[in-house]
Protein backbone atom coordinates (compact mmCIF):
# COMPACT_ATOMS: atom_id res chain seq x y z
CA UNK A 1 0.00 0.00 0.00
CA UNK A 2 0.91 3.33 -0.80
CA UNK A 3 0.17 6.65 1.02
CA UNK A 4 0.21 9.71 0.00
CA UNK A 5 2.57 11.70 2.57
CA UNK A 6 4.99 10.61 5.14
CA UNK A 7 5.73 13.73 7.36
CA UNK A 8 9.45 13.03 9.48
CA UNK A 9 8.97 15.17 12.12
CA UNK A 10 6.54 15.28 15.22
CA UNK A 11 7.05 18.76 16.27
CA UNK A 12 4.54 21.57 16.12
CA UNK A 13 4.73 21.76 12.19
CA UNK A 14 4.99 18.25 11.59
CA UNK A 15 1.67 17.54 13.77
CA UNK A 16 0.00 20.89 11.68
CA UNK A 17 1.08 19.03 8.46
CA UNK A 18 -0.44 15.65 9.01
CA UNK A 19 -3.45 17.14 10.84
CA UNK A 20 -4.38 19.18 7.92
CA UNK A 21 -2.88 17.02 5.28
CA UNK A 22 -5.20 13.81 6.52
CA UNK A 23 -8.39 16.33 7.11
CA UNK A 24 -8.02 17.42 3.16
CA UNK A 25 -8.70 13.87 2.34
CA UNK A 26 -4.89 12.63 1.95
CA UNK A 27 -3.45 9.07 3.56
CA UNK A 28 -0.77 10.42 6.47
CA UNK A 29 1.81 8.55 8.45
CA UNK A 30 3.79 11.00 10.59
CA UNK A 31 7.09 9.64 12.11
CA UNK A 32 9.32 11.05 14.76
CA UNK A 33 12.33 9.66 16.28
CA UNK A 34 11.55 10.66 19.75
CA UNK A 35 8.87 11.74 21.50
CA UNK A 36 5.96 14.54 20.42
CA UNK A 37 7.33 17.66 21.22
CA UNK A 38 10.58 16.11 22.59
CA UNK A 39 13.16 18.77 20.90
CA UNK A 40 11.89 22.69 19.60
CA UNK A 41 8.32 22.77 20.18
CA UNK A 42 8.56 22.02 23.96
CA UNK A 43 11.25 24.26 24.63
CA UNK A 44 9.93 27.41 23.62
CA UNK A 45 8.73 31.08 25.41
CA UNK A 46 5.04 29.41 24.95
CA UNK A 47 3.80 32.59 23.49
CA UNK A 48 1.24 32.87 20.77
CA UNK A 49 2.33 36.04 19.72
CA UNK A 50 2.80 38.59 16.71
CA UNK A 51 6.53 39.38 17.44
CA UNK A 52 6.63 43.07 18.51
CA UNK A 53 10.07 43.26 18.31
CA UNK A 54 10.40 41.85 14.46
CA UNK A 55 8.49 45.26 13.42
CA UNK A 56 11.93 46.61 13.99
CA UNK A 57 13.25 44.31 11.40
CA UNK A 58 10.78 44.97 9.00
CA UNK A 59 8.89 41.99 8.78
CA UNK A 60 5.52 43.10 8.62
CA UNK A 61 4.29 39.85 6.78
CA UNK A 62 5.25 37.79 9.11
CA UNK A 63 3.78 40.07 12.10
CA UNK A 64 0.76 40.42 10.05
CA UNK A 65 0.12 36.71 9.78
CA UNK A 66 1.10 36.25 13.17
CA UNK A 67 -1.48 38.42 14.59
CA UNK A 68 -3.97 36.81 13.10
CA UNK A 69 -2.88 33.55 13.96
CA UNK A 70 -3.31 34.82 17.66
CA UNK A 71 -7.04 34.92 17.49
CA UNK A 72 -7.81 31.53 15.11
CA UNK A 73 -5.46 29.80 17.68
CA UNK A 74 -7.41 31.32 20.78
CA UNK A 75 -10.72 30.38 19.43
CA UNK A 76 -9.31 26.77 18.45
CA UNK A 77 -7.91 25.61 21.86
CA UNK A 78 -8.95 28.13 24.67
CA UNK A 79 -8.26 25.45 27.10
CA UNK A 80 -4.66 25.85 26.56
CA UNK A 81 -4.16 29.31 24.98
CA UNK A 82 -5.60 32.13 26.80
CA UNK A 83 -4.66 36.47 26.36
CA UNK A 84 -2.46 37.15 28.74
CA UNK A 85 -1.33 41.35 29.45
CA UNK A 86 2.21 42.45 28.91
CA UNK A 87 3.61 45.41 30.90
CA UNK A 88 6.26 47.03 28.79
CA UNK A 89 8.10 49.39 31.50
CA UNK A 90 9.51 52.16 29.16
CA UNK A 91 13.44 52.54 29.66
CA UNK A 92 14.57 56.19 28.50
CA UNK A 93 18.18 54.58 27.71
CA UNK A 94 16.65 52.44 25.48
CA UNK A 95 14.31 52.60 22.37
CA UNK A 96 12.87 55.96 22.58
CA UNK A 97 8.81 56.49 23.57
CA UNK A 98 7.74 57.12 20.51
CA UNK A 99 9.11 54.33 18.50
CA UNK A 100 7.72 51.79 21.56
CA UNK A 101 4.52 53.24 20.86
CA UNK A 102 4.34 53.48 17.08
CA UNK A 103 5.44 49.59 17.09
CA UNK A 104 2.31 49.02 19.30
CA UNK A 105 -0.07 50.84 17.26
CA UNK A 106 1.23 48.93 14.32
CA UNK A 107 0.89 45.87 16.72
CA UNK A 108 -2.94 46.81 17.63
CA UNK A 109 -3.81 47.22 14.20
CA UNK A 110 -1.72 45.14 11.52
CA UNK A 111 -3.63 42.07 12.29
CA UNK A 112 -7.71 42.36 12.47
CA UNK A 113 -7.74 42.83 16.24
CA UNK A 114 -11.12 41.37 17.63
CA UNK A 115 -10.93 39.33 20.51
CA UNK A 116 -8.39 41.05 22.57
CA UNK A 117 -7.91 44.51 23.95
CA UNK A 118 -5.45 47.50 22.87
CA UNK A 119 -2.54 48.67 24.09
CA UNK A 120 -2.79 51.55 27.03
CA UNK A 121 -0.17 53.63 29.07
CA UNK A 122 0.47 53.26 32.22
CA UNK A 123 1.86 55.23 35.56
CA UNK A 124 3.75 53.13 37.16
CA UNK A 125 4.41 55.83 40.40
CA UNK A 126 -0.06 55.13 40.29
CA UNK A 127 -1.20 52.18 38.79
CA UNK A 128 -0.88 48.72 40.57
CA UNK A 129 1.48 47.02 38.13
CA UNK A 130 4.45 49.32 38.77
CA UNK A 131 4.32 48.77 42.25
CA UNK A 132 7.41 45.45 41.96
CA UNK A 133 9.33 48.14 39.18
CA UNK A 134 12.08 49.96 40.28
CA UNK A 135 11.25 53.68 41.43
CA UNK A 136 13.53 55.01 38.15
CA UNK A 137 10.79 53.70 35.72
CA UNK A 138 7.38 56.13 35.55
CA UNK A 139 6.08 54.94 32.23
CA UNK A 140 4.92 51.63 30.84
CA UNK A 141 3.02 50.21 27.80
CA UNK A 142 0.28 47.11 28.30
CA UNK A 143 -0.95 45.15 25.48
CA UNK A 144 -2.09 42.02 24.71
CA UNK A 145 -0.77 38.61 23.51
CA UNK A 146 -1.55 35.17 24.51
CA UNK A 147 -0.23 32.31 26.61
CA UNK A 148 0.10 28.39 24.80
CA UNK A 149 0.81 25.34 26.85
CA UNK A 150 3.36 24.30 23.77
CA UNK A 151 3.81 20.76 23.70
CA UNK A 152 0.16 20.15 24.62
CA UNK A 153 -0.15 21.91 21.44
CA UNK A 154 1.55 19.45 19.15
CA UNK A 155 -0.29 16.49 21.53
CA UNK A 156 -3.82 18.22 20.16
CA UNK A 157 -2.78 18.60 16.39
CA UNK A 158 -1.55 14.63 15.99
CA UNK A 159 -4.26 13.25 18.09
CA UNK A 160 -6.85 15.09 15.46
CA UNK A 161 -4.51 13.92 13.26
CA UNK A 162 -5.08 10.37 14.35
CA UNK A 163 -8.59 10.83 14.94
CA UNK A 164 -9.17 11.74 10.94
CA UNK A 165 -6.94 8.78 10.12
CA UNK A 166 -3.38 9.45 10.10
CA UNK A 167 -0.88 7.24 11.33
CA UNK A 168 1.47 8.42 14.33
CA UNK A 169 4.39 6.99 15.02
CA UNK A 170 6.60 7.96 17.78
CA UNK A 171 10.18 6.71 18.39
CA UNK A 172 10.49 5.80 15.49
CA UNK A 173 12.96 7.19 13.02
CA UNK A 174 13.28 8.11 9.41
CA UNK A 175 16.44 6.20 8.35
CA UNK A 176 16.78 6.56 4.09
CA UNK A 177 14.27 7.32 1.34
CA UNK A 178 14.71 6.55 -2.53
CA UNK A 179 12.55 7.20 -5.42
CA UNK A 180 11.56 3.99 -6.56
CA UNK A 181 8.96 3.76 -9.72
CA UNK A 182 8.11 7.77 -8.91
CA UNK A 183 7.38 7.57 -5.39
CA UNK A 184 9.28 7.28 -2.24
CA UNK A 185 10.33 4.49 -0.55
CA UNK A 186 11.04 5.34 2.85
CA UNK A 187 12.55 2.80 5.71
CA UNK A 188 11.85 3.76 9.16
CA UNK A 189 13.95 2.09 12.32
CA UNK A 190 11.96 1.63 16.03
CA UNK A 191 14.06 3.42 18.88
CA UNK A 192 12.89 1.28 21.03
CA UNK A 193 14.14 -2.81 19.56
CA UNK A 194 15.48 -1.53 16.33
CA UNK A 195 12.59 -3.18 14.09
CA UNK A 196 12.14 -1.55 11.12
CA UNK A 197 9.50 -1.20 8.68
CA UNK A 198 9.05 0.42 4.88
CA UNK A 199 6.55 3.04 3.79
CA UNK A 200 6.08 3.75 0.41
CA UNK A 201 4.50 7.41 0.00
CA UNK A 202 4.01 9.71 -3.01
CA UNK A 203 4.96 12.65 -0.77
CA UNK A 204 7.50 13.46 1.53
CA UNK A 205 7.70 16.74 4.25
CA UNK A 206 10.62 16.78 6.22
CA UNK A 207 9.31 19.22 8.97
CA UNK A 208 12.59 18.07 11.20
CA UNK A 209 13.01 21.14 12.75
CA UNK A 210 16.69 21.35 13.76
CA UNK A 211 17.36 18.33 12.25
CA UNK A 212 16.51 19.35 8.92
CA UNK A 213 19.65 19.71 6.71
CA UNK A 214 20.58 15.91 8.22
CA UNK A 215 17.32 14.67 7.13
CA UNK A 216 18.23 16.21 3.15
CA UNK A 217 21.64 14.87 3.14
CA UNK A 218 21.53 11.84 5.41
CA UNK A 219 18.08 10.55 4.64
CA UNK A 220 16.99 11.81 1.47
CA UNK A 221 20.24 11.40 -0.04
CA UNK A 222 20.10 14.93 -1.55
CA UNK A 223 21.45 18.62 -1.11
CA UNK A 224 19.40 21.98 -0.83
CA UNK A 225 20.69 25.33 -1.56
CA UNK A 226 18.46 26.41 1.73
CA UNK A 227 19.94 26.06 5.29
CA UNK A 228 19.01 26.30 8.81
CA UNK A 229 20.70 28.71 10.88
CA UNK A 230 20.47 27.08 14.85
CA UNK A 231 20.14 29.99 17.86
CA UNK A 232 20.07 28.76 21.25
CA UNK A 233 17.40 30.25 23.38
CA UNK A 234 17.16 29.66 27.52
CA UNK A 235 14.85 30.12 29.98
CA UNK A 236 14.77 29.79 33.80
CA UNK A 237 12.14 29.09 36.36
CA UNK A 238 11.83 30.69 38.94
CA UNK A 239 9.30 31.71 41.91
CA UNK A 240 6.75 34.26 40.70
CA UNK A 241 7.54 37.74 42.70
CA UNK A 242 4.49 40.22 41.51
CA UNK A 243 0.92 39.62 42.50
CA UNK A 244 -1.53 39.68 39.75
CA UNK A 245 -1.92 37.45 36.53
CA UNK A 246 0.18 39.93 34.11
CA UNK A 247 3.18 39.45 32.44
CA UNK A 248 6.14 42.07 32.12
CA UNK A 249 8.74 42.29 28.91
CA UNK A 250 11.72 44.60 29.49
CA UNK A 251 14.46 45.80 27.39
CA UNK A 252 17.86 45.26 27.54
CA UNK A 253 21.05 46.93 27.06
CA UNK A 254 21.75 44.69 24.30
CA UNK A 255 18.44 45.54 22.27
CA UNK A 256 16.96 42.39 23.42
CA UNK A 257 14.08 42.17 25.12
CA UNK A 258 13.31 40.07 28.20
CA UNK A 259 9.51 37.86 28.91
CA UNK A 260 8.71 37.75 32.24
CA UNK A 261 5.53 35.11 32.58
CA UNK A 262 2.97 33.92 35.18
CA UNK A 263 4.04 30.22 34.99
CA UNK A 264 2.51 27.31 35.83
CA UNK A 265 0.45 29.28 38.66
CA UNK A 266 3.01 30.40 41.25
CA UNK A 267 6.16 30.73 38.87
CA UNK A 268 8.27 32.73 36.82
CA UNK A 269 9.43 31.46 33.04
CA UNK A 270 12.25 34.05 32.49
CA UNK A 271 13.56 33.99 28.80
CA UNK A 272 15.08 34.20 26.24
CA UNK A 273 18.78 34.67 24.69
CA UNK A 274 19.07 34.45 21.33
CA UNK A 275 23.18 32.53 21.05
CA UNK A 276 24.57 30.98 17.58
CA UNK A 277 24.57 27.26 18.42
CA UNK A 278 26.53 24.53 16.47
CA UNK A 279 26.40 21.30 18.61
CA UNK A 280 23.91 18.88 18.82
CA UNK A 281 20.60 20.18 19.62
CA UNK A 282 19.98 16.38 21.40
CA UNK A 283 22.31 17.99 24.17
CA UNK A 284 21.46 21.61 24.10
CA UNK A 285 21.31 22.74 27.85
CA UNK A 286 21.29 26.96 29.18
CA UNK A 287 24.60 27.60 30.59
CA UNK A 288 25.30 29.48 33.45
CA UNK A 289 26.28 32.47 31.44
CA UNK A 290 23.01 32.92 29.96
CA UNK A 291 21.38 32.10 33.55
CA UNK A 292 23.31 35.41 34.50
CA UNK A 293 22.39 37.57 32.02
CA UNK A 294 18.51 36.79 32.36
CA UNK A 295 19.21 37.71 36.30
CA UNK A 296 20.64 40.75 35.23
CA UNK A 297 18.12 41.99 32.72
CA UNK A 298 15.44 40.86 35.89
CA UNK A 299 17.56 42.91 38.04
CA UNK A 300 17.56 45.62 36.32
CA UNK A 301 13.49 46.45 36.55
CA UNK A 302 12.58 45.02 39.64
CA UNK A 303 12.98 45.87 43.42
CA UNK A 304 13.34 42.32 44.33
CA UNK A 305 16.18 41.08 43.48
CA UNK A 306 16.96 37.62 41.60
CA UNK A 307 19.77 35.99 43.56
CA UNK A 308 21.01 32.29 41.59
CA UNK A 309 19.81 30.19 44.11
CA UNK A 310 16.42 31.71 42.94
CA UNK A 311 16.55 29.09 39.94
CA UNK A 312 14.46 26.60 40.18
CA UNK A 313 14.79 24.58 36.60
CA UNK A 314 16.36 25.87 33.18
CA UNK A 315 15.80 24.71 29.92
CA UNK A 316 17.03 25.23 26.49
CA UNK A 317 15.82 25.23 22.75
CA UNK A 318 17.62 25.15 19.43
CA UNK A 319 15.57 27.27 17.03
CA UNK A 320 15.68 26.24 13.43
CA UNK A 321 15.74 29.44 11.74
CA UNK A 322 15.73 29.85 8.15
CA UNK A 323 19.57 31.21 7.37
CA UNK A 324 18.59 34.38 5.84
CA UNK A 325 22.25 35.49 6.26
CA UNK A 326 21.52 37.96 9.16
CA UNK A 327 24.93 37.95 11.24
CA UNK A 328 22.81 39.08 14.64
CA UNK A 329 21.06 36.25 15.70
CA UNK A 330 18.41 38.41 16.45
CA UNK A 331 17.96 39.83 13.82
CA UNK A 332 17.50 36.52 12.02
CA UNK A 333 14.14 36.03 10.41
CA UNK A 334 11.41 34.02 12.28
CA UNK A 335 9.49 33.60 8.73
CA UNK A 336 9.28 30.19 7.60
CA UNK A 337 10.59 29.08 3.69
CA UNK A 338 9.65 26.05 1.57
CA UNK A 339 12.46 23.90 -0.48
CA UNK A 340 10.40 21.83 -2.82
CA UNK A 341 12.72 19.18 -4.80
CA UNK A 342 10.67 16.57 -7.23
CA UNK A 343 14.04 16.69 -9.34
CA UNK A 344 13.94 12.83 -8.60
CA UNK A 345 9.97 11.76 -9.57
CA UNK A 346 7.94 12.12 -6.47
CA UNK A 347 7.86 15.88 -4.73
CA UNK A 348 10.13 16.57 -0.95
CA UNK A 349 8.91 19.27 0.78
CA UNK A 350 11.87 20.58 3.07
CA UNK A 351 10.50 23.59 5.83
CA UNK A 352 12.56 26.16 7.17
CA UNK A 353 12.40 28.22 9.79
CA UNK A 354 8.76 29.04 11.40
CA UNK A 355 7.34 29.98 15.25
CA UNK A 356 4.69 27.87 17.18
CA UNK A 357 2.74 31.18 16.37
CA UNK A 358 2.62 30.34 12.46
CA UNK A 359 2.37 26.77 12.21
CA UNK A 360 -0.78 26.28 11.38
CA UNK A 361 -0.63 28.74 8.28
CA UNK A 362 2.85 27.08 7.93
CA UNK A 363 1.04 23.37 7.43
CA UNK A 364 -1.90 25.15 5.36
CA UNK A 365 0.97 27.18 3.16
CA UNK A 366 2.57 23.36 2.83
CA UNK A 367 -0.32 21.59 1.56
CA UNK A 368 -0.93 24.46 -0.85
CA UNK A 369 2.42 23.55 -2.72
CA UNK A 370 1.51 19.88 -2.38
CA UNK A 371 -1.43 20.52 -4.13
CA UNK A 372 -0.45 20.14 -7.55
CA UNK A 373 0.91 16.62 -6.91
CA UNK A 374 -2.58 16.13 -5.15
CA UNK A 375 -5.20 17.60 -7.71
CA UNK A 376 -7.84 15.72 -6.18
CA UNK A 377 -7.13 17.27 -2.86
CA UNK A 378 -9.79 18.81 -0.68
CA UNK A 379 -9.23 22.81 0.32
CA UNK A 380 -8.05 24.17 3.66
CA UNK A 381 -10.21 23.78 6.83
CA UNK A 382 -8.44 24.22 9.91
CA UNK A 383 -9.10 28.32 10.12
CA UNK A 384 -12.60 26.93 11.62
CA UNK A 385 -11.51 24.03 13.28
CA UNK A 386 -11.26 23.54 17.35
CA UNK A 387 -8.47 21.56 18.34
CA UNK A 388 -9.06 18.31 20.50
CA UNK A 389 -11.26 19.37 24.03
CA UNK A 390 -11.01 23.01 22.42
CA UNK A 391 -14.58 23.03 21.10
CA UNK A 392 -15.91 25.11 24.06
CA UNK A 393 -18.92 27.07 23.50
CA UNK A 394 -18.31 30.86 22.51
CA UNK A 395 -14.39 29.89 23.43
CA UNK A 396 -15.61 30.95 27.36
CA UNK A 397 -13.28 28.86 28.74
CA UNK A 398 -14.37 30.08 32.49
CA UNK A 399 -18.32 28.82 31.99
CA UNK A 400 -16.91 25.53 31.00
CA UNK A 401 -14.52 25.07 33.90
CA UNK A 402 -17.62 26.65 35.98
CA UNK A 403 -19.94 23.44 34.61
CA UNK A 404 -16.87 21.06 35.17
CA UNK A 405 -16.40 21.94 38.89
CA UNK A 406 -20.40 21.61 38.88
CA UNK A 407 -20.40 18.00 38.08
CA UNK A 408 -17.52 17.17 39.86
CA UNK A 409 -18.27 18.68 43.58
CA UNK A 410 -16.25 16.18 45.06
CA UNK A 411 -12.77 17.35 42.83
CA UNK A 412 -10.52 19.72 44.88
CA UNK A 413 -11.05 23.43 42.55
CA UNK A 414 -7.23 23.10 41.62
CA UNK A 415 -7.13 19.52 40.17
CA UNK A 416 -10.63 20.32 38.25
CA UNK A 417 -8.78 23.68 37.03
CA UNK A 418 -5.85 21.46 36.40
CA UNK A 419 -8.13 18.81 34.29
CA UNK A 420 -9.75 21.90 32.47
CA UNK A 421 -6.60 24.05 31.07
CA UNK A 422 -4.94 20.69 30.13
CA UNK A 423 -7.71 18.44 28.47
CA UNK A 424 -10.79 20.80 28.17
CA UNK A 425 -14.29 19.06 27.24
CA UNK A 426 -11.95 16.00 27.07
CA UNK A 427 -11.16 16.03 30.48
CA UNK A 428 -14.07 13.74 31.21
CA UNK A 429 -11.82 10.76 29.73
CA UNK A 430 -9.25 11.43 32.00
CA UNK A 431 -11.94 11.35 35.31
CA UNK A 432 -14.19 8.28 33.75
CA UNK A 433 -16.33 7.26 36.44
CA UNK A 434 -14.17 8.26 38.92
CA UNK A 435 -16.26 10.10 42.07
CA UNK A 436 -13.84 10.74 44.55
CA UNK A 437 -10.09 11.55 45.09
CA UNK A 438 -9.90 7.86 45.58
CA UNK A 439 -11.09 6.64 42.59
CA UNK A 440 -8.22 8.76 40.45
CA UNK A 441 -5.73 6.00 42.27
CA UNK A 442 -2.29 6.51 43.40
CA UNK A 443 -1.65 9.76 44.01
CA UNK A 444 2.18 10.65 42.50
CA UNK A 445 2.55 14.75 43.36
CA UNK A 446 0.28 17.63 43.93
CA UNK A 447 -3.20 17.13 41.89
CA UNK A 448 -0.92 14.03 39.63
CA UNK A 449 -3.25 10.55 40.11
CA UNK A 450 -2.67 7.54 38.54
CA UNK A 451 -6.08 8.14 36.11
CA UNK A 452 -4.19 10.91 34.46
CA UNK A 453 -0.96 9.05 34.06
CA UNK A 454 -2.59 6.10 32.42
CA UNK A 455 -4.87 8.19 30.38
CA UNK A 456 -1.97 9.45 29.02
CA UNK A 457 -0.76 6.31 28.34
CA UNK A 458 -3.55 5.22 26.51
CA UNK A 459 -4.33 7.93 24.74
CA UNK A 460 -1.19 10.08 23.57
CA UNK A 461 1.67 8.20 23.17
CA UNK A 462 3.34 8.80 26.67
CA UNK A 463 5.92 6.47 27.41
CA UNK A 464 8.29 7.62 29.88
CA UNK A 465 8.28 9.72 33.25
CA UNK A 466 9.60 12.72 31.34
CA UNK A 467 6.84 12.29 28.19
CA UNK A 468 4.49 12.96 31.33
CA UNK A 469 5.88 14.73 33.92
CA UNK A 470 7.60 17.67 31.04
CA UNK A 471 5.48 17.44 28.00
CA UNK A 472 2.22 16.62 28.45
CA UNK A 473 2.12 17.81 31.88
CA UNK A 474 3.91 20.18 33.66
CA UNK A 475 4.00 17.85 36.89
CA UNK A 476 7.56 17.73 37.29
CA UNK A 477 8.27 21.10 38.20
CA UNK A 478 5.39 20.59 41.65
CA UNK A 479 6.95 17.10 42.80
CA UNK A 480 10.13 16.17 45.00
CA UNK A 481 13.09 14.35 43.39
CA UNK A 482 11.88 11.68 45.33
CA UNK A 483 8.20 11.59 44.16
CA UNK A 484 9.53 11.75 40.64
CA UNK A 485 12.22 9.03 41.22
CA UNK A 486 8.90 7.27 42.11
CA UNK A 487 6.65 7.47 39.35
CA UNK A 488 10.24 6.74 37.04
CA UNK A 489 9.80 3.65 38.52
CA UNK A 490 6.28 3.25 38.48
CA UNK A 491 6.08 3.86 34.70
CA UNK A 492 9.08 1.80 34.02
CA UNK A 493 8.39 -1.36 32.03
Amino acid sequence: MIVDLLVIGGGVNGAGVARDAVGRGLSVVMCEKGDLAEGTSSRSGKLVHGGLRYLEYYEFRLVREALIEREVLLRAAPHIIWPMRFVLPHSPQDRPAWLVRLGLFLYDHLGGRKLLPPTRTLDLRRDPEGAPIKDAYTKAFEYSDCWVDDARLVALNALDAKARGAQILTRVACVSARVENGHWRAELEDQRDGARRVVEARAIVNASGPWVNDVIGRVLGANSRRSVRLVKGSHIITPKFWEGPHAYLVQNHDKRVIFINPYEGDKALIGTTDIPFSGRAEEVAADESEIAYLLAAVNRYFKRELKREDVLESFSGVRPLFDDGKGNPSAVTRDYVFDLDDSRGAPALNVFGGKITTFRKLAEHALDRLKPYFPAMKPAWTASAALPGGDIANADFATFLAGFKARHRWMPARLAAHYGRLYGTRAQRVVGAAASLADLGRAFGPDFYEAEARYLQAEEWAETADDILWRRTKHGLDMSEAERAAFAQWMAP
